[in-house]
């Protein structure tokens, strides 16, 4: 599959990223790249890999609260800036596009 240097713009442009021409031509080409390997990959005979052994079971835990009313407070003492009960972060996306 080949990527173009449209579809890396697009994508950039909804992660919100400034790609240069020159960028996304070069990216274009390392993503096609990464996806001929994985059609490589993708085109080795099953019967030529060894099983895959089954997964462990995963332990399990109690599903009880760790933190009681204080861990709260601490948070919220950590916190760089707060504001009516919530955290203030950067805006990341844009309404603008």
């Amino acid at each position: 599959m080949r990527i173009d240097g449209g579809l890396v713009r697009r994508m950039a442009r909804l992660a919100a990223m400034d790609v240069t021409d020159g960028e996304a031509a070069r990216l274009a080409e390392e993503l096609s790249r990464v996806l001929d390997h994985f059609d490589a990959i993708r085109a080795v005979p099953d019967d030529l890999l060894p099983p895959v052994p089954d997964a462990p079971p995963a332990p399990l835990r109690d599903d009880v609260p760790s933190s009681g009313p204080g861990e709260r407070a601490y948070v919220a003492a950590n916190a760089p800036e707060r504001a009516r009960g919530h955290f203030v972060v950067p805006r990341v996306v844009s309404r603008n596009g």
